[in-house]
């Protein structure tokens, strides 16, 4: 027993030399592995740029500062200093640190600007150190912000193409290994280093000058009329791409106390309508399209008739009308005819190809698909009333979409909001209707933008127009509202060859009018005015623009 105590011993002894002297790599590694610490680098996220590259969404590099509560609490004569550069009361600063004191890590300010942060560390408090972040700003303000949306304060997209794109535009963070002392501080780096990679650029379809455009006129008219909110898209019929969203009220991005939860929606793509007159257009398309009227069809009116329970009426008895009258005096008895003689099926089918019932492909976070009931539980009266727009709603999104067809010669196409990488896989476009169909439809829907018709306000000097009004009552739990109302308008530019489908929506204008002739429309046109400028589309009828000089100066 004692020669074996005596091995034994000897054993370790010799054990211990050797890791002593001849192996001591292997003791220190050791050491070093309890006290090795990874710390991630953060990566730039990408930015969101306009369609001409300028920056709706940019990452700046900020500091926040970051303490080991213990350290700092063992010299007390440095935390009255340290509370004053960090905004914070001496009381609050030592609470907080005396409730966390048994952590190795705890924030104290996030996301400081570098020289803020520097006087933070000048103080030469122990166990306080910086730690490198990224800050958001959103340089079109409150004029984007429902669409680019916004993130938390990690930096995570939490609405909007911020949430919708998230994996495309945050990075992939980097690592350095450093080894710590107990206190937390550094005290060696051992030059293992990944480095961040930087997240993606998203590059939107969004013209920023549109935007603006479009935010700031729908905002004064929704001042001016003291309405509930308002709705402005704006896109190119050619391509399907969306050059303008706007809505009113929204929030201002970079002042986090302005949110709230009804200016962060984007009405365009959340909030469902029912369309009114607007859809009107809609289904004579089709009735033409099916060959079951041409544009010298008559329908014999008196102003009146009785579909069952309802009474379908017009403000007046417009007699004997053609599409272009139905069209230009917005007539709900005209447009039932035709809608009765398509039947349920006919008129639902004409719906479905115009993109009713279905998103249009933006791949915005909680695009809605709009109400449209299968035709199996029509009526007549629903038949009717869906005719004229009623019973059924869609979203401004859809409406924009369905007069693009129009716009394009019948080609319905998806909706597009990025471009170059990131973008989505669109499908190729859908005939709604005919070219010859779609051509007509815009002669027909031009005379509603003269001064016979309901949206002369619509007219852009130097433009052919073609568009139509819509003024429908509000519903609630307890049936339509008699004195609530929302104003829409959509129309196109030049006329022959749209370059531009703009929508406004006006929603409960209690000043003033209600009429989508007279509060949607001049939205309208003060919009596409601008924006056919912008986009240097020259005057189809230069005529019609020195007539319109003209009388400018002659009005003073």
């Amino acid at each position: 027993m004692l020669l074996l105590f005596v091995v034994f011993g000897g054993a370790l002894v010799w054990r211990a030399v050797d890791l002593q002297i001849y192996d001591e790599q292997f003791l220190t590694h050791q050491g070093d592995m309890r006290h090795i610490r990874t710390v991630e680098v953060p990566a730039n996220r990408g930015a969101i740029v306009d369609r001409n590259g300028r920056p709706l969404a940019l990452s700046a590099p900020t500091e926040s500062v970051w303490a080991v509560p213990s350290a700092v609490l063992a010299a007390p004569d440095k935390i009255a200093p340290l509370a004053r550069q960090l905004g914070m009361s001496r009381a609050g600063l030592r609470q907080r640190l005396e409730k966390y004191k048994s952590r190795q890590f705890l924030y104290l300010k996030r996301q400081l600007s570098p020289f803020d942060a520097h006087q933070v560390t000048a103080v030469g408090a122990p166990g306080i150190f910086l730690q490198r972040e990224y800050k958001r700003y959103y340089p079109a303000g409150e004029a984007a912000a429902q669409l680019v949306g916004l993130t938390n304060i990690d930096d995570e997209g939490q609405s909007g193409l911020e949430l919708a794109r998230n994996q495309w535009l945050e990075g992939e963070p980097g690592e350095r290994k450093v080894i710590k002392d107990g206190r937390g501080r550094v005290v060696d780096d051992l030059n293992e280093f990944k480095s961040p990679k930087p997240g993606h650029k998203l590059r939107l379809t969004i013209d920023a000058r549109l935007q603006y455009l479009a935010y700031r006129n729908i905002k004064q008219a929704v001042v001016q009329h003291k309405a509930k909110d308002g709705v402005v898209v704006m896109m190119d019929p050619k391509t399907g791409e969306l050059l303008a969203v706007a809505s009113y009220p929204s929030f201002n991005p970079n002042d986090r106390s302005s949110i709230d939860a009804a200016g962060m929606r984007l009405r365009a793509a959340t909030d469902v309508i029912e369309p009114g007159s607007t859809a009107k257009p809609i289904v004579l398309s089709g009735a033409l399209d099916q060959g079951l009227y041409d544009t010298s069809s008559i329908i014999h009116t008196k102003g009146w008739f009785q579909v069952g329970r309802l009474t379908v009426k017009d403000e007046i008895n417009y007699g004997d009308e053609d599409f272009a009258k139905i069209l230009q005096k917005s007539s709900n008895v005209g447009a039932a005819h035709v809608g009765l003689s398509m039947g349920p099926k006919g008129v639902w089918r004409d719906f479905r190809n115009f993109g009713f019932g279905e998103t249009t492909g933006t791949g915005f976070p909680g695009e809605r698909f709009g109400v449209l009931k299968d035709y199996y539980t029509w009526n007549d009266v629903e038949t009717a009333t869906a005719s004229y727009g009623y019973g059924f709603a869609v979203t401004p999104l859809q409406l924009a979409r369905a007069y693009g067809a129009i716009a394009s010669d019948g080609e319905l196409r998806s909706m597009r909001l990025i471009l170059g990488k990131g973008a989505d896989m669109h499908p190729p476009p859908q005939k709604a209707i005919s070219p010859a169909t779609a051509k007509t439809m815009r002669k027909l829907l031009e005379g509603v933008v003269s001064p016979q018709g309901t949206a002369n306000r619509a007219s852009v000097p130097g433009y052919k127009v073609a568009g139509k009004t819509g003024t429908a009552r509000k519903i609630s739990a307890d049936g339509y509202h008699r004195n609530q109302h929302r104003a829409l308008f959509v129309g196109m530019a030049p006329a022959d060859n749209p370059r531009l489908v703009t929508l406004v929506v006006v929603d409960a204008p209690t000043k003033g009018s209600y009429y989508g002739g007279t509060v949607a429309a001049p939205v309208f046109s003060r919009i596409m005015s601008s924006a056919l400028r912008i986009l240097h589309v020259p005057p189809g009828n230069p005529d019609m623009l020195t007539a319109a000089a003209e009388r400018n100066t002659a009005g003073g």
